[in-house]
């Protein structure tokens, strides 16, 4: 380490990603610079600007369809002696850039989920860890071996100085030590996701995890050392050359300096999430942050950035706002807080934090130990003289909570904890939180009160979606128009219950896990065979249908809108099969009677067995075509979804699984709500499916699934569907608790837990959060 001055101080800000910095790595060419990625799509490569204190931006790559999420540098070879640029992101595909060139050389493609970390080693081997559960091994263009052991998303992969031995850090909360492709040791202790590792040496590695702690490793397993200091969510961890001091990052805007296994300096910044870091050669760290901003920090008086550039970075910092839910600031009574003379009184420790009260608003001080002063680090929001809150996306008993209030029962009893998070019901949490403390019930409307007076304006938002059926249209045939909303059998759970529930009446979870698949069963016969016969008209000579063909589709359809049905014939499914080989404009009616069709076992048979599936598969998958019509996208996701109601339907579509979904996900792009629903239909019973096998791979694809489609549907039906799939997949499973956690599903789905009507989704949204 540089060792000139007595502390870290800022060398510079760097702008240029629109988006938050998630990756950095130091870089080997040009000498002294380093590479950023960003959910902005892109990654920068910066060079030292020579005149010793900034960065320039040399060029900016792109390559990725979705966010970037991690990076690495290879090391040189005779083919690329300024080594090569590697790239992960949301895609699912790792790109791989020259250092003078802003498109990919090429892009390796594998992975079924986020590539979200990874590492280099000798000889350009490349090591990927993923959401899709798994670690690749790679070796150039090609994958080598694949890596699996853990049960939730890989979130951090390095590989060892010692050749062939590979770590894996997962949200499953192990570690695991790798040689030639096996396990050869799980490690144990970290509480919660594992996000970063680091290399001491060859016998001798770091991890940080969502638990705020730091765990130091020795290759044999034997955990030598846990190091705290972050109060939350610690996200990446880089050691400094040379030594074995390390920087980490985390959910607490914080960068930490660790020297001799203490922590040393404690450096805040104006972002929430300190996402990534990296320690270049000459000691200074990189760190990049969710406000989109590269900051480097240095120990050298000489790199150190001008005092009016200091000065803007600590007034930028002041007016930063601090969340009292996401800090480190302790039990919060604004009317108990003394004024600014508090700040006459030096700190004991280098980022002691303070609080003041000033002119009725709440200012947070850091304690600079070389500079001798307390440093504004923002105002506090959202604190007043009732609220007795710590906070933070704090972790209390293992969980995630939006506030942690102390209760004082009596005066001289003892102070209890109530954490709450705001998609809770404030009396289901006020009852629970008197049963657990074997406190008396008359208390339940005062301590609701509460709750309620305490988190006025942190209610969620509500939805309301309005969206045009393209396929609408007065006196027009609209395939499955009358089956846009399908019903899940059984107890319709869907009624419009009470917005508000008290704990003596909460409701009851009817939603998952869901037992059997949903269909989509209702039409009407009339206007498809009209469209048929209408279409059939303007076909081509070579497709058209004889009367005779007609009138055995009329039977066919009959029967099959009819629940005493005859078993169909063979003559009436040939002739099916001929017209849903029409051409894809024309085809759409023809799709709406296979889709009917095929619920009937003797359908369910004939087009899924082992004879027959792969032209039925390969027929429906091409209307899955994004570019396609919407028609066919539509009822090639309903006739899929009707599959599951047999035994061979269910056995081909989870044969299938993989190329149906990759497909499948691809219909989402559009706006259109009976498309939305009828994929998250599809999702919910593969769900069900899964549910009954325990299938853990194919939970972690259908757990990606929903994931990215709440993402971009609107449709409440759509978002409910989703939950149902969500709940049926996650019950009874804590690794596909981890996994859905893991991958952020929790936070995406919050915002449904507030949604007034229909009462359905709010109700289901809360049972799936209470098992996340």
């Amino acid at each position: 380490m540089a060792g000139e001055g007595s502390t870290f101080r800022l060398r510079c800000s760097l702008l240029g990603h629109g988006q938050d910095v998630r990756g950095l790595t130091r870089g080997l060419f040009p000498e002294g610079g380093f590479v950023s990625v960003s959910r902005d799509r892109t990654a920068r490569l910066w060079a030292p600007d020579g005149l010793n204190r900034g960065f320039t931006e040399m060029h900016c790559m792109s390559g990725h369809s979705n966010f970037v999420s991690c990076v690495c540098i290879i090391p040189p070879s005779d083919l690329y002696p300024r080594g090569l640029i590697a790239t992960g992101g949301n895609d699912h595909n790792i790109c791989i850039f020259t250092v003078d060139n802003p498109a990919p050389l090429y892009i390796l493609k594998g992975h079924k989920n986020t590539v979200c970390s990874l590492s280099s080693g000798k000889f350009g081997t490349l090591l990927s860890g993923s959401w899709d559960t798994t670690a690749k091994v790679w070796l150039n263009d090609r994958c080598m071996m694949t890596l699996q052991g853990h049960t939730a998303a890989i979130w951090a992969v390095k590989i060892l100085p010692e050749q062939g031995l590979m770590l894996t850090g997962s949200a499953d909360k192990t570690i695991k030590l790798w040689k030639a492709g096996r396990c050869e040791r799980t490690f144990t202790g970290h509480e919660d996701c594992v996000r970063g590792l680091a290399i001491l040496s060859e016998t001798e590695f770091l991890s940080c995890a969502n638990d705020a702690s730091v765990r130091r490793w020795q290759i044999s397993g034997e955990c030598l050392q846990v190091y705290y200091g972050h109060t939350n969510y610690i996200y990446s961890i880089s050691v400094f050359p040379r030594c074995k001091d390390f920087v980490t990052t985390g959910e607490d805007r914080s960068l930490r300096i660790w020297k001799q296994g203490e922590c040393a300096q404690t450096i805040r910044l104006p972002a929430q999430s300190v996402w990534c870091c990296c320690v270049l050669d000459n000691g200074d760290i990189v760190v990049g942050a969710s406000d989109g901003i590269i900051r480097v920090f240095t120990e050298s008086l000489e790199r150190t950035a001008s005092a009016e550039e200091i000065q803007a970075f600590e007034n930028e910092l002041a007016q930063a706002s601090i969340d009292p839910k996401t800090g480190d600031l302790g039990d919060i009574n604004a009317d108990d807080l003394p004024g600014r003379e508090h700040l006459k009184d030096p700190g004991t420790r280098d980022g002691q934090t303070r609080l003041i009260k000033d002119n009725g608003k709440v200012e947070a001080y850091q304690w600079s130990v070389s500079e001798g002063r307390w440093i504004k680090i923002g105002d506090v929001v959202g604190s007043s003289g009732a609220t007795q809150q710590t906070s933070g996306k704090v972790l209390f008993e293992g969980k995630e909570y939006d506030y942690v209030f102390t209760i004082d029962v009596n005066e001289n009893g003892p102070s209890y904890k109530l954490p709450y998070n705001i998609t809770d019901d404030p009396w289901l949490t006020a009852y629970n939180f008197l049963q657990k403390n074997d406190l008396n019930p008359m208390f339940l409307d005062q301590v609701a009160k509460f709750i309620m007076d305490n988190t006025k304006g942190q209610t969620l938002l509500s939805t309301s979606n309005q969206f045009s059926d393209p396929f609408t249209g007065a006196g027009r045939y609209v395939p499955g128009s009358s089956s846009g909303s399908s019903t899940i059998p059984g107890a319709d759970p869907f009624t419009g219950m009470s917005a508000y529930q008290s704990a003596a009446a909460k409701v009851e979870n009817i939603y998952f896990p869901k037992k059997d698949a949903v269909t989509f069963d209702q039409a009407n016969p009339t206007q498809i065979l009209g469209k048929l016969k209408e279409l059939n008209g303007s076909a081509a000579e070579e497709h058209r249908l004889t009367e005779d063909d007609l009138i055995i589709l009329e039977k066919l359809l009959s029967a099959m809108c009819n629940t005493s049905a005859e078993t169909p014939t063979a003559q009436q499914l040939q002739t099916l099969w001929r017209a849903v080989n029409w051409p894809e404009d024309i085809v759409f009616p023809a799709l709406d009677i296979l889709r009917l069709s095929v619920r009937h076992p003797t359908v369910n048979e004939n087009f899924c067995s082992e004879k027959e599936h792969v032209q039925f598969i390969i027929l429906l998958l091409k209307f899955l075509n994004p570019k396609g019509k919407q028609a066919n996208q539509l009822l090639a996701l309903r006739a899929l979804c009707n599959c599951f109601v047999s035994h061979a339907g269910q056995k081909l579509m989870m044969e299938q699984r993989d190329e149906i979904m990759t497909q499948a996900i691809e219909t989402k792009s559009g706006n259109n709500k009976n498309i939305h629903i009828a994929l998250a239909t599809l999702t919910l019973n593969y769900a069900v499916c899964l549910h009954k096998v325990n299938n853990v791979e194919g939970k972690a694809q259908c757990l990606s699934v929903i994931s990215t489609v709440m993402e971009v549907v609107q449709d409440l039906e759509a978002i409910f569907r989703l939950l149902v799939a969500l709940g049926t997949l996650i019950s009874d499973d804590t690794n596909a608790v981890q996994l859905a956690k893991s991958l952020g599903v929790d936070s995406q789905i919050k915002k449904y837990a507030s949604v007034s009507e229909p009462a359905k989704v709010k109700e289901c949204c809360r049972f799936v959060l209470s098992l996340l």
